[in-house]
Protein backbone atom coordinates (compact mmCIF):
# COMPACT_ATOMS: atom_id res chain seq x y z
CA UNK A 1 0.00 0.00 0.00
CA UNK A 2 1.24 3.55 -0.98
CA UNK A 3 0.30 7.06 0.21
CA UNK A 4 0.98 10.28 -0.98
CA UNK A 5 0.59 12.59 1.61
CA UNK A 6 0.36 16.56 0.56
CA UNK A 7 0.01 19.04 3.56
CA UNK A 8 -2.55 21.10 2.17
CA UNK A 9 -4.29 24.70 3.24
CA UNK A 10 -7.09 23.49 0.80
CA UNK A 11 -7.59 21.03 -1.41
CA UNK A 12 -10.70 19.50 -3.82
CA UNK A 13 -11.92 16.57 -5.94
CA UNK A 14 -14.02 17.46 -8.63
CA UNK A 15 -16.21 14.36 -10.57
CA UNK A 16 -18.50 15.67 -13.64
CA UNK A 17 -17.58 19.18 -13.12
CA UNK A 18 -19.35 18.97 -9.25
CA UNK A 19 -17.22 19.60 -6.41
CA UNK A 20 -17.34 15.94 -4.34
CA UNK A 21 -15.05 16.85 -1.74
CA UNK A 22 -13.34 19.62 -0.35
CA UNK A 23 -11.11 20.47 2.83
CA UNK A 24 -9.68 23.34 4.68
CA UNK A 25 -5.97 22.78 6.33
CA UNK A 26 -5.30 19.13 6.03
CA UNK A 27 -3.89 16.13 4.16
CA UNK A 28 -4.82 15.35 0.58
CA UNK A 29 -3.41 11.55 0.74
CA UNK A 30 -3.46 9.45 -2.88
CA UNK A 31 -4.17 5.59 -2.02
CA UNK A 32 -2.45 2.97 -4.19
CA UNK A 33 -3.80 -0.66 -3.15
CA UNK A 34 -1.66 -3.26 -4.51
CA UNK A 35 -2.66 -6.87 -5.19
CA UNK A 36 -1.07 -8.19 -1.70
CA UNK A 37 -2.51 -5.68 0.76
CA UNK A 38 -4.85 -6.61 3.23
CA UNK A 39 -7.07 -4.67 6.27
CA UNK A 40 -3.95 -5.43 8.79
CA UNK A 41 -1.65 -3.36 6.31
CA UNK A 42 -4.31 -0.74 5.60
CA UNK A 43 -4.84 -0.32 9.89
CA UNK A 44 -0.92 0.56 10.34
CA UNK A 45 -1.05 2.71 7.22
CA UNK A 46 -4.16 4.39 8.62
CA UNK A 47 -2.23 4.77 12.22
CA UNK A 48 1.00 6.04 10.68
CA UNK A 49 -0.87 8.50 8.22
CA UNK A 50 -3.56 9.82 11.13
CA UNK A 51 -0.44 10.21 14.15
CA UNK A 52 1.97 11.81 11.12
CA UNK A 53 3.24 14.55 12.76
CA UNK A 54 3.84 17.38 10.15
CA UNK A 55 2.44 20.88 11.08
CA UNK A 56 4.59 23.46 12.89
CA UNK A 57 4.79 24.16 16.34
CA UNK A 58 4.72 27.77 18.00
CA UNK A 59 8.88 27.47 17.62
CA UNK A 60 8.28 26.14 13.60
CA UNK A 61 9.22 22.52 14.62
CA UNK A 62 6.71 20.12 12.76
CA UNK A 63 5.14 18.78 15.83
CA UNK A 64 1.67 19.11 15.79
CA UNK A 65 -0.71 16.56 14.04
CA UNK A 66 -3.95 16.32 12.45
CA UNK A 67 -5.75 16.26 15.29
CA UNK A 68 -3.76 18.96 17.14
CA UNK A 69 -4.38 21.34 14.28
CA UNK A 70 -7.93 20.44 13.86
CA UNK A 71 -6.86 18.98 10.17
CA UNK A 72 -9.26 17.27 7.71
CA UNK A 73 -8.36 14.71 5.40
CA UNK A 74 -8.99 14.66 1.61
CA UNK A 75 -8.45 11.03 0.39
CA UNK A 76 -8.07 10.05 -3.36
CA UNK A 77 -8.13 6.34 -4.74
CA UNK A 78 -4.97 6.58 -7.15
CA UNK A 79 -4.02 3.02 -8.99
CA UNK A 80 -1.15 4.44 -10.92
CA UNK A 81 1.40 4.70 -7.58
CA UNK A 82 1.82 0.94 -8.58
CA UNK A 83 3.07 1.84 -12.39
CA UNK A 84 5.46 -0.13 -13.39
CA UNK A 85 7.82 1.67 -15.52
CA UNK A 86 10.76 -0.89 -15.84
CA UNK A 87 10.02 -2.07 -19.55
CA UNK A 88 9.41 0.24 -22.38
CA UNK A 89 7.43 4.11 -22.52
CA UNK A 90 3.72 2.37 -21.35
CA UNK A 91 3.38 1.90 -17.63
CA UNK A 92 1.50 -1.27 -16.49
CA UNK A 93 -0.41 -1.68 -13.36
CA UNK A 94 -0.12 -5.46 -13.30
CA UNK A 95 1.19 -5.19 -9.25
CA UNK A 96 -2.02 -2.58 -8.65
CA UNK A 97 -5.06 -4.40 -7.19
CA UNK A 98 -8.47 -5.66 -8.85
CA UNK A 99 -11.00 -3.11 -9.15
CA UNK A 100 -13.21 -5.32 -6.36
CA UNK A 101 -10.47 -5.37 -3.76
CA UNK A 102 -9.29 -2.76 -3.84
CA UNK A 103 -12.48 -0.87 -3.80
CA UNK A 104 -13.19 -2.63 -0.27
CA UNK A 105 -9.56 -1.68 1.11
CA UNK A 106 -10.36 1.86 -0.25
CA UNK A 107 -14.01 2.02 1.48
CA UNK A 108 -12.22 0.26 5.06
CA UNK A 109 -9.37 3.15 4.94
CA UNK A 110 -11.71 5.74 4.86
CA UNK A 111 -14.47 3.92 7.24
CA UNK A 112 -11.34 3.77 9.49
CA UNK A 113 -9.76 7.59 9.20
CA UNK A 114 -13.04 8.57 10.20
CA UNK A 115 -12.87 6.82 13.50
CA UNK A 116 -9.94 9.67 14.19
CA UNK A 117 -10.88 12.17 12.25
CA UNK A 118 -13.95 14.35 12.38
CA UNK A 119 -13.73 15.42 8.60
CA UNK A 120 -12.71 13.22 5.81
CA UNK A 121 -14.10 13.88 2.34
CA UNK A 122 -13.41 11.34 -0.52
CA UNK A 123 -13.25 10.88 -4.29
CA UNK A 124 -14.78 8.00 -6.15
CA UNK A 125 -12.64 5.01 -6.73
CA UNK A 126 -12.57 4.56 -10.19
CA UNK A 127 -13.58 7.89 -11.54
CA UNK A 128 -12.04 10.21 -13.53
CA UNK A 129 -11.48 13.71 -10.92
CA UNK A 130 -9.80 16.64 -10.81
CA UNK A 131 -7.47 17.22 -8.13
CA UNK A 132 -7.25 20.71 -7.05
CA UNK A 133 -4.75 21.90 -3.80
CA UNK A 134 -2.29 24.17 -2.50
CA UNK A 135 0.69 22.03 -1.16
CA UNK A 136 1.45 23.53 1.91
CA UNK A 137 5.29 24.34 2.37
CA UNK A 138 5.27 22.05 -0.46
CA UNK A 139 5.06 19.11 2.22
CA UNK A 140 4.91 15.78 0.33
CA UNK A 141 5.60 12.49 2.30
CA UNK A 142 5.42 8.95 0.71
CA UNK A 143 4.49 5.79 2.90
CA UNK A 144 5.08 2.44 1.21
CA UNK A 145 3.67 -0.41 3.41
CA UNK A 146 6.49 -2.25 2.69
CA UNK A 147 8.79 0.22 4.62
CA UNK A 148 7.24 0.48 7.55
Amino acid sequence: MRFVIQRVTEASVTIEGKVRGSIGRGFMVLIGISESDTREVADKMVKKLVGMRIFADENDKTNLSLADVNGSLLLISQFTLYADCKKGNRPSFIKAGGPEMATALYEYIIEECKKSVPDVQTGEFGADMAVSLNNDGPFTIILDSEEL
